[in-house]
């Protein structure tokens, strides 16, 4: 059912001929006649009759007249609330990491809800492929993700990305640990080297970080024990106080005293963020709204 009919047969019924509804609506009354029709064969009833030279709506007609009403006036509200200069307005959805939610999305949040209380943010920590994977099906709007410079993503034609940030990675060891000689700091390999013999804890849903091990593993010319998992990178500190062993944590993120972190170069190892959406609807002003906040809040705090 096409509004435009719906629409003239709002016109007949305040008008009350089919050749002032074509002068309203600057087409013809053959036009008009025609369409009117074609609406009155979609609904299967008969909505007007001849009335003298004018006709008259009959009560299919006017009932049908009424909802019309009704109905042109929620598509012009939805033209409003959807134009590009409207206020954002709606309801979305975010896939992501836990670091990346709680250092900047949930600022994002409680400006936007001070700001633009009509914008709602629904929130789901995610790894980066399992926030991949619920944006391919529509499930959320936007998915925070990340990668490493030494196990990069796989490109996807069907998505937009944007780099929010990138954070230099150090390997996290007891601070009991021997960190070698103190003068200027060791290549990767030489690092991961002294610690050949240790076990190493890795994420426990996401492989990249895994990934970057076994290369510079490699160039050391040995293969870590993997035993210990965990997606948190506190409870990775924990285990690593704990003596269960070595990993990779961010460069700048505080530790406690029973943490060391070895300085990681050539090759380094750089986490980088992004904001990705499916092609086609970062311009959907709500969506657009929040990542703009993102880059902002990150440009502040860094």
């Amino acid at each position: 059912m096409e509004t435009r009919r719906l629409e003239m047969l709002s016109e007949l019924a305040r008008l009350g001929s089919m050749r002032a509804v074509a002068d309203v609506l600057h087409t013809t009354t053959s036009t008009v006649s025609q369409q009117l029709a074609v609406l009155s064969r979609e609904m299967g009833a008969t909505l007007f009759e001849p009335d003298g030279r004018r006709v008259r709506l009959t009560p299919y007609g006017r009932r049908l007249a009424e909802h019309a009403v009704v109905i042109l006036a929620a598509v012009e509200a939805a033209r409003r609330d959807l134009g590009p200069g409207a206020e954002p307005n709606g309801t979305v959805r975010v896939a992501g990491f836990q670091s990346a939610i709680s250092t900047y999305l949930l600022p994002v949040v409680r400006e936007l809800a001070v700001e633009h209380p009509r914008v709602h943010v629904l929130i789901r920590e995610h790894e980066p492929v399992e926030a991949l994977d619920l944006l391919a099906t529509d499930a959320v709007d936007l998915a925070l993700t990340y990668d490493y410079n030494l196990a990069p993503a796989a490109p996807d034609p069907a998505v937009a990305t944007t780099r929010l940030w990138e954070a230099e990675w150090s390997l996290g060891v007891p601070a009991s640990a021997d960190p070698g000689p103190a003068a200027a700091p060791a290549a990767s390999p030489e690092v991961f080297a002294r610690f050949a013999g240790e076990d190493w804890i890795v994420n426990s849903r996401n492989t990249a970080d895994e990934e970057v091990l076994g290369t510079i593993a490699a160039l050391a010319d040995f293969t870590p024990r993997i035993t210990h998992r965990a997606d948190s990178l506190d409870l990775v500190e924990e285990m690593i106080t704990a003596g269960l062993g070595v990993g990779l944590l961010r460069t700048r993120r505080p530790t406690g005293p029973g943490v060391r972190l070895l300085p990681l170069t050539a090759p380094r190892v750089t986490m980088r963020a992004y904001a990705t959406t499916l092609l086609g609807r970062r311009d959907w002003p709500p969506l657009a709204l929040v990542i703009s906040r993102l880059t902002d809040a990150i440009a502040r705090f860094g």
